[in-house]
Order: structure tokens, then C-alpha cells, then sequence
């Protein structure tokens, strides 16, 4: 994305040419992303692979697959440039104590209410920078997602609907207690992932492709934002909790794939409104896709059998579970053309010593595998 700096324009020419740190980041959440997608699609038929020019195939449509991939990579790059911060190695961010207030130097102490209040201005004031000052001069409150922005969708920003979802993981603690800690900064995430994800489409004409990434790779973004959660430590003499000092934080990203793979399973399929801008459920009569659901166009390819043009791999020589009922059984992975079974030898480590300090020792013992691949 970064090769043609001459043709960049705006904050994606500036994280290009002069942002280094930044732009390491970003690389770290792309890659973090694609070991994400090989990890939760490991035993389906299409394995998220990068080999042969695979992935290549695969972005050219805009299919279920490529919304993962898009949402995944949207979902890395948030997290690891939000991670970056709360880890001190972006000059530019440090941990969010945006909702931190301090009384005379003094903390404080807040509670459920009044901590919930204090985050739903923060989120309205981080959408409001999201919006271009168009938008801010006619005062319009639509999310930033494609999918509702454009879908004349009249939801206030922020509004009820978004505010649960943003709550659903945080579970403020009984009775008063003081923000401190180190939040992690989701807030600058976002707006990085943004701008640098989403440049070049924004800057393209409004067709079905670059509304479906847009949208898909906004619901990655959210998935990192909505499953932010508290966590508290206690201080006091003997292990009393006197005090409570709280802070967000993000869970682990095998977490967030998880939901998105997911949201894989559960995408909608859409068609261009005749209006050139939005998109619409290409079933009539069903309910739009809100801005958490991913979408596709392009149905997905036969995964089965080899397909350069499509980008699949087939499923031949491919291991499988002859025991499995799910999606790595050997029926399903291998498109019922049937699996053969043989025995390897192996030399793994066994009767394991640890012996202080700090050394752990290991014996070599030959084991006996089945394994089973794809006819």
C-alpha cells in the first residue's frame, strides 16, 4: 500500500513516508491478522492459506472469505497500534486517561453511573472527530460505518443501540471506586486502522466493491472496540480492597477472531442500491445487515478442487480427523472423495525434568501416529 508514495494523499502519505514506528505497527497488526485468519480456518476447507498467491486470488472478489480477511486485518491493525501505545513505543499516544478527572490533584472516586457517563462522552467525542467537517456543519449524528452512513439509517451516533453494544463486556464494580491504571488507547487504534485501511477506498468511486469493504472492515474495527472490558485492583492493609482502581483493557486477539470467524458463518449477502451508494440484503424482504455483521457479494468458490483463477488450493493431501463430526472430519474436508490412513513415526520429547535453576530436560521417545489425508 506504501510503495506508490507519490500518489498518496492525506494522513495515509504521512503514516507512509515519515511515520517509521508507526508504520511497523500496522505491519505487525496486517501480519497478526493473516496468522489469525490460518489459526481459525486451520481445519476448514479453505484454510486462509498465503501460499501460491492464494490470498491474492482471494482479495480480487468479494466473497465471504474476503470479508473475513478485510475484518481481520482492520480487527490486527487496531489492536496492535493500540497495544503500541499502552506499551510506550508510539511518541504520538500514551495510555487513555481520557476519562480520568482529577479533583484539585486529587483522584476521583466514581461509580457505575457516573463512569458510564464519562465513556459514552469520550465515545461521542472520538465519532465526532471521525466525521468530516461537512458532516459536523450540517450536524449530521450517522455512525461512520458504510453501512449505516449510507443506508439512510437514522440512528444518533452514539445512540442507544451502539451505546449497549459497548457495554455488553464491562462490568463496572459495585460501590465508588477511581479510574487509574493504564487503559488501553482503542480510540487512537481506530482512528489509525482508519486511516490507513480505508484511504484509498474512500478516495475511489462509490461501487459495491468499496462499500462492502468499507463496512467489513469497520465491523473488525468494532469488534476490538465493543469487547473492551474493566479490570480492577484492589489496594488496602492485609488484602483489604479500601481502594479500587480500575482501567480497560482489551482481551486477547484469539478472542476477537473468534467472534469474527463467527460472523463469518453468519454473513449476509448484499446487492448496490440504485443509487450507486448503498447497499442492500440481496434476499428481498429481509433485514438489513447492521454494522457488527459482515457482508459479501461474490458467492465463495469451490474450495474442493484446485482453481487458479478462484485462488483455491483443493483440500487433496490435507489432514483430516476420521473421528471429527465438524468441519475437519475427513467427509467434510474431503469433499466426500475419501481419506487414506497410514502410521508415521515420530520423535518427540517425553519425561520431561525441570532442574534448578534453570534448566529443563527432556528424553527422545518414538512414538506411533495415525494420520489420515484427503484422497
Amino acid at each position: 500500500m506504501c510503495k506508490k508514495t507519490r500518489r498518496l494523499r492525506g494522513k495515509l502519505a504521512e503514516i507512509c513516508r515519515h511515520d517509521s514506528a508507526l508504520l511497523k505497527e500496522i505491519i505487525n497488526g496486517i501480519n497478526l491478522g493473516f496468522r489469525e485468519c490460518e489459526f481459525q480456518f486451520r481445519n476448514r476447507r479453505w484454510n486462509c492459506t498465503v501460499l501460491r498467491k492464494s490470498m491474492r486470488k482471494i482479495l480480487m472478489r468479494d466473497s465471504r472469505e474476503t470479508a473475513f480477511v478485510n475484518a481481520i486485518t482492520a480487527a490486527g491493525v487496531t489492536y496492535a497500534v493500540t497495544k503500541a501505545c499502552t506499551m510506550g513505543q508510539l511518541v504520538e499516544c500514551s495510555c487513555d486517561k481520557s476519562h480520568m478527572r482529577r479533583n484539585g490533584g486529587q483522584p476521583q472516586m466514581v461509580n457505575a453511573a457516573t463512569a458510564q457517563a464519562a465513556l459514552e462522552r469520550q465515545q461521542q467525542a472520538a465519532l465526532l472527530r471521525q466525521q468530516s467537517p461537512q458532516q459536523q456543519r450540517n450536524n449530521s449524528n450517522s455512525m461512520t460505518d458504510i453501512s449505516v452512513g449510507r443506508q439512510h439509517n437514522n440512528h444518533r451516533a452514539g445512540g442507544r443501540r451502539g451505546r449497549r453494544k459497548f457495554w455488553d463486556n464491562i462490568k463496572f464494580p459495585q460501590g465508588e471506586w477511581e479510574w487509574g491504571g493504564c487503559s488501553d488507547n482503542v480510540n487512537f487504534g481506530l482512528r489509525h486502522s482508519r486511516a490507513f485501511l480505508d484511504a484509498k477506498q474512500r478516495q475511489r468511486r462509490s461501487d459495491l466493491g468499496t462499500l462492502v469493504k468499507l463496512h467489513n472492515n469497520n465491523a473488525g474495527r468494532l469488534a476490538i472496540r465493543d469487547a473492551m472490558r474493566l479490570e480492577c485492583k484492589c489496594h488496602g492493609l492485609s488484602g483489604s480492597c479500601t481502594v479500587k482502581t480500575c482501567w480497560l483493557k482489551m482481551p486477547p486477539f484469539r478472542e476477537i477472531s473468534a467472534k469474527l470467524r463467527d460472523r463469518y458463518d453468519g454473513a449476509r449477502k448484499v446487492a448496490l442500491r440504485n443509487d450507486g451508494n448503498s447497499f442492500m440484503p440481496e434476499t428481498p424482504h429481509t433485514k438489513p445487515p447492521n454494522k457488527y455483521q459482515l457482508v459479501y457479494a461474490d458467492d465463495s468458490a469451490d474450495f474442493c478442487s484446485a482453481n487458479a483463477k478462484t485462488g483455491a488450493l483443493g483440500t487433496q493431501d490435507r489432514e483430516c480427523n476420521a473421528t471429527s463430526m465438524g468441519a475437519d472430519s475427513c467427509d467434510l474436508l474431503c469433499c466426500s472423495r475419501g481419506h487414506k490412513h497410514r502410521v508415521v513415526k515420530e520423535w518427540t520429547n517425553c519425561n520431561c525434568v525441570f532442574k534448578w535453576c534453570c534448566e529443563v530436560t527432556c528424553e527422545k521417545c518414538l512414538e506411533h501416529r495415525e494420520v489420515n489425508t484427503c484422497l
